[in-house]
């Protein structure tokens, strides 16, 4: 007998921010605190365009920040997954 589970994330219901976290309230009750550090985007945004954030049945969305967050990363651990170029910027002397 073979079963199979499948895991859905719950959906985000509101967001809030402090001075070093973003709250995310979840459709089942729970509240994901996660640090800021872990997404350099919006530790570097103002206050006003991270309220600009857009709720999905999967995550959370800053068009204009560029930022997407899925709300099963979240509960994964994982902070900002974009890959950056690691060579250093040189800049050209004259």
């Amino acid at each position: 007998m073979s079963s199979s589970l499948s895991f859905v994330s719950p959906s985000p219901t509101a967001v809030r921010f402090d001075e070093d976290a973003m709250w995310v309230e979840l459709a089942d009750g729970r509240v994901l605190g996660v640090p800021l550090a872990w997404f350099p985007r919006l530790l570097s945004a103002s206050s006003a365009q991270r309220e600009k954030v857009r709720l999905s049945s999967r995550g959370l969305h800053w068009d204009e920040l560029d930022e997407d967050i899925s709300v099963a990363g979240l509960l994964a651990g994982f902070g900002d997954q974009t890959v950056r170029d690691a060579r250093p910027t040189t800049v050209p002397t004259a």
